[in-house]
């Protein structure tokens, strides 16, 4: 089985959702392929402990940025080159773009959102359906070519045993129609929500925009990303970026503690995957208790101050 892995990179190392990918495809005793587009796609350091064959990679011209139409470009001459059987990306909102339109394009078949993943004589995989409220099993039912999304967080990561040095081969893109003009980066420190193993996230019950500094300072001992609600992201008190929920990002971190959210179901599908989850609410009734492995009722302005000192101390 020849295997084609989309792979991302943050500071010049594998990002932790492409590694789950790259282990399912070494359990699978597959052929893996890798690419990866824009800054830094050439300078992975840990590409050698993956066994991958070949490293596809390309920065230059309209890959410089991230854009859906040139990824399609240079994924498309990968795709006719190469002809893999599977094909894996992170479920996020660029590959959301991307790959649905190669699935057209090379008329293979698509899932996307997938938490459970087998590679192997037939390939199966389990994703949540109507907003996470069940989750289903799939089947691949032909020899068609199978593009395949997993949301972040979801697999174990395996190491193979054997490393070598991939063979580096350089893509370009055709000039899409459109272009990405500017990006304007997070300046946050702090690991983005995908890759976050705790994260605090906060909602209306926080009152205004200027309390999220309250969750800032509990963060900071745990070494947590801070997240928020879609409630308070459409108010404006905080940017995109950090919206966890079905139209935001989708997290399973180890800890989730949700400040002030009650638990709408848009928001109970980004984060239900997490493996611990602490509610802080004054309302001993709302949703969030229902998916909570452990739940604190009372007022978060007197509740997340405590909790904050109580983890400093922890932490000297």
């Amino acid at each position: 089985m020849k295997v084609l892995v989309f792979v991302e990179q943050s500071a010049g190392k594998l990002k932790a959702s492409s590694k789950e990918l790259l282990s399912v495809a070494s359990q699978a005793s597959a052929e893996i392929i890798s690419v990866a587009l824009g800054e830094g796609s050439k300078d992975i350091s840990d590409l050698n402990e993956w066994g991958i064959k070949k490293h596809y990679n390309g920065s230059a011209g309209a890959l410089s940025k991230p854009n859906p139409e040139a990824y399609l470009s240079a994924l498309t001459k990968i795709f006719e080159t190469e002809k893999p059987e599977v094909v894996l990306s992170s479920s996020n909102t660029l590959s959301k773009d991307t790959f649905p339109r190669l699935a057209v394009r090379m008329n293979a078949a698509f899932i996307s959102d997938v938490t459970e993943l087998t590679l192997g004589a037939t390939v199966s995989a389990r994703r949540p359906f109507f907003a996470g409220k069940t989750t289903g099993a799939l089947e691949f039912t032909d020899n068609s070519p199978k593009i395949i999304l997993v949301r972040p967080n979801q697999l174990t990561i395996k190491s193979p045993g054997a490393s070598a040095a991939p063979e580096f081969v350089t893509i370009e893109a055709d000039a899409p129609k459109s272009q990405l003009t500017n990006i304007e980066k997070n300046p946050s420190s702090t690991l983005d929500l995908t890759e976050a193993n705790v994260i605090i996230s906060g909602g209306r019950g926080l009152k205004e925009g200027a309390n999220f500094k309250m969750l800032e300072d509990m963060a900071a001992p745990l070494h947590a990303t801070v997240g928020a609600s879609r409630a308070v992201v459409d108010l404006g008190w905080v940017p995109h970026s950090m919206q966890v929920g079905q139209t935001g990002k989708t997290v399973a971190p180890s800890l989730y503690i949700a400040a002030g959210i009650s638990g709408a179901i848009q928001h109970l599908a980004g984060m239900s995957s997490s493996k611990v989850i602490v509610a802080i609410n004054s309302d001993d009734k709302a949703p969030i208790f229902q998916k909570a492995t452990y739940g604190l009722v009372g007022d978060i302005f007197q509740i997340a101050p405590a909790l904050t000192e109580e983890l400093k101390n922890l932490a000297k």
